[in-house]
């Protein structure tokens, strides 16, 4: 299960914050959710304090976001030792 809610902080910048596990099919949700809070030009940061679990390709969606400048806050513990697996230190 995924649960995704956004907020807009002051008008130029956003939170997706991200709850559950960011796998399978929800990847291209977390993506969708991610592309929508862009397109009017915000600052993006994904919150992912509550997320406990990413696969893969969850991972991966996570590194290409933070490739692309936006910030991933709030990480557990267990999800930033999987990101810090494929190069991202947080």
């Amino acid at each position: 299960m995924l649960r995704i809610s956004e907020s807009n902080l002051d008008g130029v910048a956003r939170t997706v914050h991200v709850e559950g596990q960011v796998v399978g099919e929800w990847v291209s949700v977390v993506w969708l959710a991610c592309e929508r809070a862009l397109t009017d030009g915000h600052r993006l940061t994904v919150d992912l304090r509550d997320v406990s679990y990413a696969d893969p390709d969850g991972v991966a969606l996570l590194k290409e976001l933070s490739d692309k400048g936006i910030l991933l806050a709030n990480c557990s513990p267990f999800v930033a030792e999987q990101l810090r697996e494929v190069g991202l230190d947080l």
